[in-house]
């Protein structure tokens, strides 16, 4: 079938999915240690499986670790980097699927050529189901920008994949929703730094590394605007403005240089959040995804009523659509 039959299958077809378990964790990643963060994804994968998740999501680059990479040279980038699905890492996750049976997406640098990715694939025993190329990838201009979205079939579901910032961009998610997918995994490496929006910022690291003394101290900051209370303000609305089911993955604790607040969660197409980690250790949390709020979310009824002939010529309107992040280190903000 021509890509054109394609998007118009999907543009028209009603998709149903089947009720499922589905994992959502956090962990702390060791930088470029990729033998000890697939021993954590091993170890929480079988947690996951034994609380009955058929699916497991873990977060944004977390084979690699991700904010040291800002610092690497391009050399060392693609020293990190692996062809998917041939390289190690992913036959190792294929591995693990298989052993505990279960759908693993995780996060990898990808190389192809000479070109290197911030890509998410999905596998299960069988193989790769699914990859995805971060199409926003800012932490490194060594990375090139994926150039397409991907929905795909998991047991019986209709998934998309967007990688952090890409879920930022509000167009990509009603696109990814659009054409067909009714989960999205989200997978970030994402809070506690410094943004021109009041209120968010650094976390300070002594906080941390003081928090079994003091873990209110840690949560407060966590939970406030530098962390969920961030999340809260645009990640529910992603879910319910597209009635789609949101699972959001994010480590937690040290990541390079930085702290990351965790809170990995599932959210309902009404925006609800079903499971969430709360914990300041590695995690998994579990959620089972109902087919019947599909149709009962808003976001069901406003893709329905869309009038794309009025706003057609505008969302497609070319724009400057390049961005420059200036990442700063803790103590420089």
């Amino acid at each position: 079938m021509s890509s054109e039959g394609t998007l118009k299958q999907a543009l028209t077809a009603v998709y149903v999915m089947k009720e499922i378990n589905i994992a959502t964790v956090q962990f702390q990643t060791r930088n470029g240690d990729k033998e000890y963060n697939l021993s954590r994804i091993e170890t929480l994968t079988a947690e996951a499986a034994g609380k009955g998740a058929r699916i497991v999501s873990f977060h944004e680059m977390c084979i690699t670790s991700y904010s040291y990479v800002r610092n690497l040279t391009k050399e060392e980038v693609f020293g990190i980097a692996e062809e998917v699905p041939s390289g190690e890492s992913t036959r190792q996750l294929i591995r693990i699927a298989a052993k505990y049976e279960v759908a693993i997406l995780a996060g990898l640098v990808e190389k192809e050529d000479d070109k290197v990715f911030n890509t998410y694939v999905c596998v299960t025993g069988q193989g790769m189901v699914a990859r995805f190329r971060k199409i926003h990838p800012f932490i490194s201009e060594h990375l090139s920008p994926g150039n397409e979205y991907v929905v795909f079939d998991l047991f019986g579901c209709r998934c998309g994949i967007l990688i952090c910032y890409d879920n930022n961009v509000i167009e990509n998610v009603r696109a990814t929703a659009i054409l067909g997918a009714e989960i999205i995994f989200m997978p970030h490496v994402t809070g506690c730094t410094p943004s021109p929006m009041p209120g968010r910022g650094w976390v300070d690291r002594k906080l941390w590394d003081n928090r079994e003394n003091n873990p209110e101290a840690i949560r407060a900051e966590f939970d406030g605007p530098k962390g969920r209370g961030w999340l809260m303000r645009w990640l529910p609305a992603r879910a319910y403005d597209n009635g789609i089911y949101a699972i959001f993955s994010n480590p937690i604790g040290p990541d390079g240089d930085q702290l990351k607040n965790g809170n990995s969660m599932i959210l309902d197409p009404y925006g609800e959040v079903l499971a969430e980690c709360r914990s300041l250790d590695d995690e998994v949390v579990v959620a089972r995804c109902t087919p019947e709020k599909l149709k009962l979310a808003g976001g069901f009824r406003y893709r329905g009523a869309r009038k794309p002939e009025l706003y057609r010529d505008i969302l497609g309107k070319p724009h400057d659509s390049r961005l420059k992040v200036e990442w700063m280190k803790p103590g420089q903000a």
